[in-house]
């Protein structure tokens, strides 16, 4: 047995030690894999940290490139319209600041642009031409080349066929184009010849001559040149590409067949489905989504069938665009959107690459063909729209200034012929210096432009009967017509009394308009009627027709009693208080009234004192001020109204008009000569008259500042003024006149406190921008500005409470056409 344990564990032993030999060379294994991995490691991390660092470097080149794009483009847009603001006050379109900051702008940043930068830009400016030239075709009428030819037709093809006369004679003896291709030189003078219609219309429209005879005549003759000179080119560049490609006749004519499919196609096919999307998405719901994607993919398609065949994108964009119906809530909306991208994003960019393409130091500004070519350029667009256009103006019957301005503002080149001339260049037909000549004579057929209208409107205003609807131009033996407005029948009775005063003689008499001014809210939007005309509705709200029944049972029981020489007519401003104030001056400019009179915002308590008032209808009044075509009145009522009638037997009433001097003080004066032919009104006149020497020491002190030809001339129409009024009036007896002689604006504060309760009624000008030694400070402390210093005083909360005031302000002429109808005549 010992033995045999001996064995065994001798067995044991050597199998254990078998066991521990064997384990030995894994555990090495593992280390020699574990160093191998190691040693791996390490071999490659300079091969990946090379990696991730060049991936960084390409990453941040990226990032700092589109952030530089970016701010670029934010300076552009910013210099681009603060240079336009800068041209405002000379009329001049955007386009022209645009020109002018892209030329500088990119000339001085080209040498830091890489070649791919560059095409980048010129590929942009290829996707926004697409668009513009896709509006453009939108916005014309293809099928106006197959009916007669109208009045601006004929206008329009007179300056383009004379220019692409002009322009074929002279061309080819100024070295324009580096070898004489007749087909460039046919391009070029359609160029020329054409018209960039957006421009034009977006000038004339600007400058308020849109809707005159001229300024329709112009955006039409506009339009056809625009539209016949592209079509033009349209079909010159499909014989042009067979020309410098060398395709054969049959692949040539399978292109123009092509187009020629596109067109039919797009005039047939395109109303049937633009249709039944406007039809699915009627007007006033949102349009769907599918629908909306279905009619950019079929607008899309259009454009890009005949560029598989190697025709224009840009040209073919505007063949698209012209066969499809101008008419509809899809091309509406295809036509602002792309509008409102190419003058937010696209124009700023596409003046950048005009300026980075227009290498000034290029121009050979030495070489005296240059300035022969920019001269005869020039003098070819001009003249050859202008010969055009007097001639056809003679066959028409046009007086002939009007038609050399018609010439003048026809020769106006664009964005498109700014791209031609660009493309040209880069094409290899002309060389830099041509391509820049081409641009300045472009924008000088531009600049001209405000000058012109601005004669126009001159000859218009010489030639056409102006209707200034203000009080002192009022013809004597016409009727006074008056906008007489009220909030409620609160009003009515100091409206009666106004009425009354005013009325004058009863031949030629007063024409009343009273007119209840109503907010128009959803409850009494919901009660309205459509009648039979466009603009005819019938209120229904309760509350609406009760009031305005006692307003015109009251007013029309006056008149029957009282109202020789007075024509009663309601109206109705029933709106939202932001479109109020437009209602009242559109229905002032359709009445031709004469003066318009607002009530106060607030009116006044039991206690004699006045109440906060509603602030929309304080809005109302001071919008009113701004845009009425007439003068404006704003009666404050501190006992006007409790009077119940006023005698034409006897004196029953004191009336008082104060005169300072100003537009708006001799306005109130015309106003009192009406008030002054009642023989109940006692009327009394006070002229505020200023010390010279107190004039002469607020100018040392420094405190008052005025131009001395301003006021000799503000003085001079006074004196005319007040001499017409005194020798009318006052001369035989009628009128009281009193003078002041002040020297302050303290001094006049308190003879404004010494009439306190001496009259009923006080009639004053607003003051407007006249700032006299009298008022100068007042306004510093103003609670109602649209009262002017004077009326704010006299009904403040210190002055009596028994004496109303009538404030008057002269409509303000400056920014409109001078007393010109927007819509006048003159060819």
């Amino acid at each position: 047995m010992l033995h045999s344990f001996i064995i065994s564990k001798g067995e044991n032993s050597a199998s254990n030690k078998t066991f521990i030999t064997e384990k030995v060379p894994r555990r090495r294994r593992r280390r020699r894999r574990r160093r191998n991995a190691m040693a791996k490691t390490r071999n490659h991390e300079p091969s990946r940290s090379l990696a991730n660092d060049t991936c960084t470097i390409r990453l941040t080149e990226i990032f700092g490139k589109a952030t530089r794009s970016i701010l670029g483009f934010f300076i552009m847009m910013g210099l681009c319209n603060g240079v336009h603001y800068l041209l405002r006050p000379f009329s001049q379109p955007r386009i022209t600041s645009d020109t002018i900051v892209g030329l500088v702008v990119g000339n001085f940043i080209r040498k830091q642009l890489d070649i791919s930068t560059i095409k980048t830009l010129r590929y942009i400016v290829d996707f926004g031409m697409v668009c513009y030239m896709f509006v453009l075709g939108l916005e014309v009428d293809p099928y106006v080349i197959f009916k007669a030819p109208t009045r601006d037709a004929k206008v329009a093809y007179a300056g383009m066929i004379s220019t692409l006369i002009l322009a074929c004679s002279i061309i080819p003896f100024i070295g324009m184009i580096k070898s004489k291709e007749i087909s460039f030189i046919l391009s070029l003078s359609t160029v020329l010849s054409s018209t960039a219609s957006p421009v034009l219309t977006r000038l004339i429209t600007s400058l308020k001559i849109g809707k005159s005879d001229i300024g329709r005549l112009v955006i039409a003759a506009g339009m056809h040149s625009d539209f016949i000179s592209t079509l033009m080119i349209c079909v010159g560049y499909l014989f042009c590409k067979c020309q410098e490609t060398r395709i054969s006749f049959i692949k040539g004519f399978q292109l123009g067949i092509l187009l020629l499919i596109q067109a039919v196609l797009t005039a047939k096919v395109s109303p049937v489905f633009m249709n039944w999307v406007n039809n699915e998405n009627p007007e006033g719901k949102p349009m769907k989504g599918p629908h909306l994607v279905l009619a950019v993919a079929f607008m899309a398609f259009l454009c890009c069938c005949p560029t598989v065949f190697g025709y224009n994108p840009i040209l073919s964009a505007f063949l698209a665009g012209t066969f499809l119906p101008r008419e509809g809530r899809v091309s509406r909306w295809a036509i602002g959107k792309i509008n409102y991208l190419l003058t937010t994003v696209f124009y700023p960019i596409f003046f950048f690459w005009m300026g980075v393409e227009s290498k000034l130091t290029d121009f050979e500004p030495g070489q005296i063909m240059t300035w022969v070519r920019l001269i005869l350029l020039f003098a070819i667009a001009t003249l050859g729209k202008v010969v055009g256009t007097v001639i056809a103006g003679a066959i028409l019957g046009f007086h002939w200034p009007e038609s050399v301005a018609l010439g003048l503002l026809l020769t106006m080149k664009g964005h498109f012929h700014i791209y031609l001339a660009i493309a040209a260049k880069t094409a290899g037909k002309i060389t830099t210096s041509t391509s820049i000549v081409m641009v300045i004579v472009i924008f000088f057929t531009i600049v001209h432009a405000p000058k012109v209208v601005a004669h126009i409107i001159q000859r218009a205003r010489k030639r056409t009967p102006t209707h200034r609807m203000a009080l002192q131009l009022l013809d004597p033996s016409s009727e006074l017509k008056i906008l007489l407005c009220i909030h409620g029948p609160q009003n009515t009775p100091a409206a009666i009394n106004i009425m009354e005063i005013s009325r004058g003689t009863a031949n030629p008499g007063v024409v009343v308009y009273v007119t209840d001014m109503i907010e128009l809210t959803d409850e009494i939007a919901s009660t309205l009627v459509q009648g039979e005309g466009v603009d005819s509705v019938t209120v229904t709200h309760t509350g609406v027709t009760q009031m305005r029944e006692q307003v015109t049972s009251a007013v029309q029981s006056y008149v029957d009693e009282n109202g020789e020489g007075i024509t009663l007519r309601r109206m109705l401003a029933l709106s939202t208080f932001n479109s109020m104030a437009q209602d009242i001056c559109i229905l002032a400019e359709e009445l031709m009234g004469a003066l318009i009179i607002l009530p106060f915002h607030k009116s006044q308590r039991g206690d004699g004192s006045l109440s906060e008032g509603q602030t929309a209808f304080r809005y109302v009044n001071r919008k009113v001020l701004r845009h009425a075509p007439c003068s404006v009145g704003i009666l404050v009522d501190r006992g006007l109204g409790s009077v119940e009638k006023i005698s034409r037997s006897y004196v029953s009433q004191n009336v008082a008009v104060i005169f300072i001097g100003g537009k708006d003080d001799r306005e109130a004066l015309a106003y009192a000569g009406r008030v002054a032919r009642h023989p109940g009104v006692k009327l009394s006149v006070i002229r505020f008259l200023v010390d010279a020497d107190a004039v002469n020491a607020a100018r040392r002190a420094g405190t008052y500042r005025i131009s001395v030809a301003e006021q000799e001339e503000e003085m001079r129409q006074d004196d005319e003024c007040f001499a017409y009024f005194y020798e009318r009036h006052v001369a035989g007896g009628h009128v009281a006149y009193v003078e002041k002689h002040l020297a302050s604006s303290s001094e006049t504060y308190s003879t404004l406190k010494s009439l306190e309760g001496q009259y009923a009624l006080i009639i004053v000008g607003r003051g407007g921008k006249v700032n006299t030694v009298l008022t100068f400070g007042m306004n510093d402390w103003q609670q109602c500005p649209e009262l002017g210093p004077i009326g704010d005083i006299l009904s403040g909360s210190e002055f009596s409470v028994r004496t109303s005031v009538l404030i008057i302000h002269q409509h303000n002429l400056k920014g409109e056409l001078d007393g010109l109808d927007d819509d006048f005549s003159i060819m």
